[in-house]
């Protein structure tokens, strides 16, 4: 019964992100994590070499009323780290090393897309970069991550 529970927990949480139900099963014991929930972000395509999500303005700006720069990090290192996961396979995992940004233009509404490229994915490290823009096309920032590959730790 506990396997089932672990198995159907966050079915609700991957579906509301845009998680392709073939990879249901790689997050059913963690979901997409409280963060990524949290900040509406949902995805619309996912490989190791492209992913791609959105994310609203709304919820995630500043005081000022823009979205905050680190909304714009978490976006990018959600990408990234999904990519390098999916890339790491079921026998490894991606523990991210570095991530840089550089915002380019503010947004006060509406919604945010960020498109995560590879850069490099190689046996023990992936590198990805995100760009996120605004509903017209335009760039708002532009991110780096780096991810080492980790083999699973083994069980007994």
């Amino acid at each position: 019964m506990t396997d089932n529970f672990t198995r159907n927990k966050f079915s609700d949480q991957l579906e509301a992100a845009g998680v392709p139900a073939h990879m249901h099963d790689w997050l059913s014991g963690h979901g997409v994590g409280a963060l990524v929930a949290k900040m509406g972000i949902v995805f619309s395509e996912l490989s190791a070499e492209r992913a791609v999500a959105t994310m609203p303005v709304e919820g995630n700006t500043q005081v000022v009323g823009i979205l905050h720069g680190g909304a714009h990090m978490v976006l990018a290192e959600t990408l990234g780290s999904f990519a390098a996961g999916i890339h790491a396979g079921p026998n490894a995992h991606a523990v991210g090393i570095e991530i840089n940004g550089t915002h380019h233009r503010s947004i006060a509404a509406g919604t945010v897309t960020g498109t995560c490229t590879a850069v490099h994915l190689g046996r023990t490290l992936t590198t990805h970069e995100i760009v996120m823009t605004d509903e017209q096309g335009r760039r708002l920032s532009t991110c780096r991550i780096t991810n080492l590959v980790r083999p699973n730790p083994k069980t007994s």
